[in-house]
């Protein structure tokens, strides 16, 4: 039988605190792309940018990062459907297909984005900037455009059947 100090317990009890927080998991594998200590999605997504965290494949659905500064974030084919994005900076992200159904974008930043073939159906963009972004083929079915700024956006086979461009 080993023993055990309580030293050890302590190392190991301190090993499990740092092990808790977010956890950001790969969609379809779902392994960790990357741990954080912080306890708030905002925080976690943040801090994973920052750290210049790879996130492509991300499943975010659901997460609340309203105000997010998530510029330059590699969001290639992350989940994020029904996240909420409003007010977000996501100026130049990669979000090619990205799964955005349902997210509410209301005023978000989303300059220079590549949303190239995103599906962004049903999402409420309304508000936000997509100047020079890229959308080429992206589903913008019954999204909700009002008072978007698409100036210089590419929508070259972009799919807005039912979008509210008013």
């Amino acid at each position: 039988m080993t023993k055990i100090t309580k030293e050890q317990v302590l190392e190991n009890l301190e090993d499990v605190n740092e092990a808790e927080g977010i956890a950001i998991k790969n969609r379809s594998t779902e392994d960790i792309i990357f741990q954080s200590t912080k306890t708030t999605w905002k925080e976690a997504v943040e801090e994973a940018v920052g750290n210049g965290a790879n996130l492509s494949e991300a499943d975010l659905r659901d997460a609340n990062l309203f105000l997010a500064d998530l510029r330059e974030a590699d969001l290639r084919g992350a989940k994020l459907r029904y996240a909420n994005l409003s007010g977000a900076d996501l100026s130049g992200a990669d979000l090619f297909l990205a799964d955005l159904r349902e997210a509410d974008l209301r005023g978000a930043k989303l300059r220079d984005a590549n949303l190239s073939e995103a599906d962004l159906r049903e999402a409420n963009l309304s508000g936000s900037n997509l100047r020079e972004a890229n959308l080429h083929y992206a589903d913008l079915c019954d999204a909700d455009l009002y008072e978007a700024d698409l100036r210089g956006a590419d929508l070259s086979e972009a799919e807005l059947s039912g979008a509210d461009l008013h």
